[in-house]
């Protein structure tokens, strides 16, 4: 879908006029009613006709497919622009080839996987071991942000089994915060974007922390759907088949992570094989009540609602 021009007209007062007059390319629309704003109008008219893009930034090549895919893939199907980031090459992730041979190798497997989910490919920054929490690793990625413009922002959850993950996550969010600020340059400098955006932490490897605590998420992604496309994206990432079972004991990752889908699941007493999600604290992002997934995904979208009782008590 191409991104359409809009223009907006209204009468000279805002508080008392009789119609709205909306235009996009041409096009004339006068069902607006007389007591809807301007602003009103223009948030009905990016809804229904400018696609919005969901952007995903994770730390290696395949990470994205293991327990972001699914709901990346619904929000593709639901007409949403899809975007894939992992901030490393992949270079450290093989016990036979150099390292850049596993990077060339792994870098034609990630932009394999998001050509089959439709999705825009986003070249790394960083190599394996060596995504950290810095100034210029901050600028990198918000320049990816206000590339994509996103409406919803997946990423790792912000404590996880490796510091990777977990750095990663950091770096998504306080991109993803500096977006809008006009005076932060990004790298390469962009324009900065001010739209609201929902940032999205993904279950941790296990559901567990990085000291074992078991994690639960705020909401239910049902990937049922996507599930074959998400395991045949998973399954571009070749070169990790060896590599994950002789380094982290995965005897398939195939399997790892169909096993992860079930549990969730399981979990969200409803669906066959789930993604889980927990919204990132809204200030400089959205408004509180912003939950974008629950408005794009409807039915195949369910609230945890132990864990939003749970977090009220002060309990996650």
């Amino acid at each position: 879908m191409e991104r359409s021009p809009v223009l907006l007209a209204s009468p000279a007062s805002s508080e008392s006029y009789s119609c709205h007059f909306v235009f996009i390319r041409g096009f004339c629309r006068r069902d607006a009613p007389p007591d809807i704003s301007t602003r009103q109008i223009a948030r009905r008219v990016f809804t229904l006709f400018i696609m919005p893009s969901a952007l995903a930034i994770a730390a290696h090549p395949d990470d994205i497919e293991f327990v972001m895919a699914g709901t990346l893939l619904l929000l593709r199907d639901a007409g949403w622009e899809i975007h894939c980031c992992n901030l490393s090459t992949g270079n450290m992730g093989s016990t036979v080839m150099t390292a850049a041979q596993t990077a060339r190798t792994r870098r034609g497997e990630a932009q394999a996987a998001a050509k089959l989910m439709g999705a825009e490919w986003h070249a790394p920054i960083c190599d394996d071991l060596g995504i950290f929490y810095t100034e210029e690793n901050i600028r990198r990625v918000c320049a990816i942000v206000r590339a994509a413009k996103p409406r919803v922002v997946l990423t790792h959850a912000l404590a996880d089994y490796m510091e990777d993950h977990m750095i990663t996550a950091r770096l998504a969010v306080t991109a993803t915060f500096a977006r809008g600020v006009p005076n932060y340059r990004s790298l390469p400098a962009r324009k900065p974007c001010l739209d609201p955006c929902v940032v999205y932490h993904a279950m941790p490897h296990g559901q567990r922390t990085q000291t074992r605590r078991l994690v639960f998420p705020e909401a239910f992604a049902d990937t049922a759907s996507v599930h074959d496309r998400k395991r045949a994206a998973l399954a571009c990432h070749a070169s990790q088949k060896r590599w994950l079972d002789e380094t982290q004991g995965m005897d398939s990752y195939l399997r790892t992570m169909d096993e992860f889908s079930l549990a969730l699941g399981k979990q969200s007493r409803g669906f066959k094989q789930a993604e889980g999600w927990v919204r990132h604290l809204h200030y400089g992002f959205s408004d509180e009540a912003d939950d974008p997934l629950r408005t794009a995904l409807g039915k195949k979208y369910r609230i945890n609602t132990a864990f939003v009782g749970a977090a009220e008590r002060g309990d996650v």
